[in-house]
């Protein structure tokens, strides 16, 4: 099956190198523009289906969905996680209202545990060709992919056949790259050594895939067929979330996430509330009414 695939997350390293840099040295960059290509966004109720690959126990499973139910609730108290996603709607105007669809669990690694991006269109084709719908393939800690630490966290892309559909990878990275995939809740791999923080579900790897997630989701809805909103070059877009690498609150500058809040009872830090009970930690995203990178905090 022919596929058009295309990156979503920046490298740490690349944004870590910068604070290595006296400001004096930097050249001027030019304005972050997310330039529409006038192509189909998905708009309406768009349905998430979920392609499990290798073991999560149920409570990491549940981090993942609680996410995105949470993206279209109204229940949590500010800043919420529906408040972040809110901004899609600013994206050729609209909304997104995504729903969890079907969960595929595939325990037994049937393509085995080292995939290349021909695996990752097959797993995704098992949630189905519907129009409006996202398949979403999440791999287990001990999963490599192609690219996986090297170039990417997780990505999206879109199928050419005439059955189209738009599907995404994340990866745990627990066991490979902490430092490059799950900052800033480890470690990071590069640049300056400031003490992680801990993570809001106290699940290093599966709260770092939520991050990435979260900037594939957004950039599927808002550049699902590789000409929606980005800036660069389709082979390598930066996109609605990806163009703010980084960024998790105000002041946040290469290698520091930014001033994000703090839960009293257990130390983690958080941006956003979601569905039962759940904080989380989300990257900024690029607003095209003001064209910065928004925080929530």
């Amino acid at each position: 099956m022919a596929s058009n695939y295309h990156f979503a997350t920046v490298s740490l390293p690349l944004f870590l190198l910068f604070a290595t840099l006296s400001t004096a040295a930097l050249v001027k960059q030019q304005p972050l523009i997310l330039k529409y290509h006038n192509g189909s966004l998905l708009k309406g109720s768009v349905t998430v289906n979920l392609i499990w690959y290798g073991k999560f126990t149920p409570a990491q499973r549940s981090i993942v969905v609680d996410f995105i139910q949470s993206l279209n609730s109204a229940a949590p108290a500010n800043p919420s996680v529906a408040a972040w996603w809110k901004t899609t709607e600013k994206y050729s105007s609209g909304a997104s209202t995504l729903v969890v669809g079907k969960q595929f669990l595939d325990e037994a690694y049937s393509l085995g545990k080292a995939l290349k991006n021909s695996h990752l269109v097959y797993l995704a084709a098992k949630g189905g060709h519907a129009p409006r719908t996202v398949n979403v393939v999440l791999t287990a800690a001990d999963v490599s992919v192609d690219g996986f630490c090297r170039s990417r966290c997780g990505s999206h892309g879109a199928t050419r056949s005439a059955a189209r559909f738009a599907y995404a990878w994340v990866g745990n990275s627990a066991a490979f790259c902490p430092g490059y995939c799950a900052w800033p809740f480890h470690q990071p791999a590069y640049g300056p050594q400031a003490p992680p923080l801990v993570a809001p579900n106290g699940d290093v790897g599966v709260d770092g895939m939520v991050i990435n997630l979260a900037t594939v989701l957004a950039g599927t809805v808002t550049n699902p067929f590789n000409n929606g909103y980005f800036q660069g070059t389709a082979a390598a877009p930066l996109e609605a979330v990806s163009a703010c690498t980084g960024v998790f609150g105000s002041g946040a500058y290469p290698g520091y996430p930014g001033s994000v809040l703090l839960d009293k009872s257990t130390g983690a830090s958080y941006n956003a509330q979601g569905v039962n009970g759940r904080k989380y930690l989300l990257p900024a995203m690029w607003d095209p009414k003001t064209s910065q990178c928004a925080t929530l905090v």
